[in-house]
C-alpha cells in the first residue's frame, strides 16, 4: 500500500470533490467488484458530509450500490488516465474481466470490506442514504462519507498543493470523447 496515505478530517472530507475532478466508484456486493468513472460528482454538505454522484441505470456499479448500500469515490490522477478513460467505457456486465483489462488494483483500509482503487489521490467511503425517487427518475446517489483519506503528496492540512506535487498526481476533469484536462495552475483571488 502507499505509504503516503493518511485519513482526512471528515470535516475537510468535501475539499477533496470540491474542485470538480473525474472520480472513479467502487463498490462490492457478494464478492462481486466493480469501478466505474463518473464525471458528475459533487460535495452536498459538511456535516455529516455527504456527496452526490450520477450513476447512469444501466451500470453494473450501480446494481452492487444498491443492493449493498455503499461505496467508494475516489479522485483518479493523470497517471491513471488511460484507466479512467476504460473503467468508463467498459461493463462488467459485458467483460467479466473488466477490472483486470482495465488495468485496476484494488485494496481496502483496515478491517473495510470496500474496493479501494489503487493510486488514486483520494478516497471517500461512503454509505447509501436512499432516495428511491431521485435515483429512479434523476440517476442521482446521496452518500454520507464516513471516511476520507488522501495522498499527503498532494492533499495534506486540508488542501490540495497540485502546484509543488509531481503534475502526474494531478486530477482529471472530463469533457467528452476520451478527452480531459488535468487541474491547472493555482490562483488566488485577492482577499478585502
Amino acid at each position: 500500500m502507499n505509504l503516503h496515505i493518511a485519513t482526512v478530517a471528515l470535516e475537510k472530507a468535501y475539499r477533496l470533490l470540491n474542485h470538480g475532478p473525474t472520480v472513479l466508484v467502487s463498490a462490492c456486493h457478494e464478492g462481486v467488484n466493480d469501478v466505474m468513472a463518473a464525471a458528475w460528482a459533487c460535495a452536498l454538505d459538511f456535516s455529516p458530509p455527504k456527496l452526490t454522484v450520477v450513476l447512469d441505470k444501466m451500470t453494473k456499479t450501480r446494481a452492487l450500490i444498491e443492493q449493498s448500500g455503499h461505496f467508494v469515490i475516489q479522485v483518479p490522477t493523470v497517471d491513471q488516465l488511460q484507466l479512467t478513460y476504460e473503467v468508463g467505457n467498459r461493463s462488467l456486465l459485458n467483460d467479466p474481466d473488466k477490472l483486470a483489462h482495465c488495468g485496476v488494483e484494488l485494496f481496502s483500509f483496515d478491517d473495510d470490506r470496500l474496493p479501494f482503487v489503487a493510486g488514486c489521490s483520494a478516497w471517500l467511503a461512503c454509505r447509501l442514504i436512499p432516495e428511491p425517487h431521485n435515483q429512479q427518475t434523476h440517476d442521482l446517489f446521496i452518500g454520507e462519507v464516513t471516511g476520507a483519506w488522501s495522498d499527503t503528496r498532494v492533499f495534506k492540512d486540508g488542501h490540495w498543493h497540485f502546484d509543488s506535487a509531481d503534475p502526474a498526481l494531478r486530477s482529471l476533469h472530463y469533457v467528452a470523447g476520451g478527452q480531459f484536462y488535468a487541474i491547472g495552475e493555482s490562483l488566488t483571488a485577492k482577499v478585502k
